[in-house]
């Protein structure tokens, strides 16, 4: 959860707690005069606002308090936690399950937009890096924003280059977006990349290898997903391809 989320939810939390009651008591007054389905129906619309700001216990909250406060303030007996008439047992119940329901859509639908925002910002990258290659600019800026890139995309430490074709045994990040320790395929989504030694992303371009980006997630833990890793691998093969004509002036540390 990022920090703007965390600042709020505190306040969040409060309204989903309260809203529903303050709701509940402003119809008080004119709970003989309306249908207690329409009663319910607003408080759903209270429930929408809560799981809209992306917290789940938000929703969850707001859900409960509503049932609760509907039964309260708009059933038989009034001012107590009973209900007499089946019809409104239903609708109680009815009221916490559309409002969980809807805070899970709410949640969902903040994912999609999170994710269709990432999607394109990796996209943004990946064309801006072959809009410089196509430029014939210096190699080493070009090499310096991969590793600016490359930092942000799989959110490590940070990213060193090093020319030159020789090998090691480092854990690999391989052309499929699969990360190997020699011979076993490691469980980045479960486990994260590897904190104690550095990621080796190989620089290949027409079956030369013509260098390697060395990741370095050693603060904490990254678990990039296999798009993350699949962008990586394409902002490398940007490199190769400008290397296939240019020298870099200086490994990048």
């Amino acid at each position: 959860m990022n920090g703007r989320v965390k600042n709020y939810r505190g306040p969040v939390l409060l309204a989903a707690l309260v809203a529903p009651a303050v709701v509940c008591a402003l119809m008080t007054p004119f709970r003989d005069n309306f249908d207690n389905a329409n009663a319910a129906l607003l408080l759903v619309v209270v429930v929408v606002a809560v799981a809209a700001c992306g917290i789940r216990a938000a929703g969850v909250v707001a859900a409960i308090s509503s049932a609760l406060w509907f039964d309260f303030f708009l059933t038989v007996p009034y001012n107590s936690f009973t209900i007499e008439n089946g019809d409104d047992v239903e609708l109680a119940v009815l009221l916490l399950v559309i409002g969980a329901a809807v805070t899970e859509l709410a949640i969902w639908g903040r994912k999609q937009q999170a994710r269709a925002s990432r999607q394109r910002g990796y996209l943004d990258g990946v064309l801006t890096t072959s809009q410089a290659v196509a430029a014939g600019g210096s190699t080493d800026e070009l090499i310096d924003q991969v590793r600016a890139e490359l930092t942000a995309v799989l959110d490590i430490d940070g990213v060193k280059f090093v020319a030159g074709d020789k090998q090691t045994d480092a854990p690999r990040l391989n052309l499929d977006g699969s990360v190997t320790r020699g011979s076993h395929v490691l469980k980045v989504e479960r486990d994260g990349l590897p904190t104690n030694t550095e990621i080796e992303l190989p620089v290949h371009h027409a079956g030369v290898t013509r260098g390697r980006f060395l990741l370095i997630a050693a603060t904490r833990i990254a678990r990039p997903d296999l798009e993350q890793r699949l962008v990586a691998v394409a902002l490398a093969g940007q490199v190769g391809a400008a290397l296939t004509t240019q020298e870099p002036l200086h490994p990048h540390l």
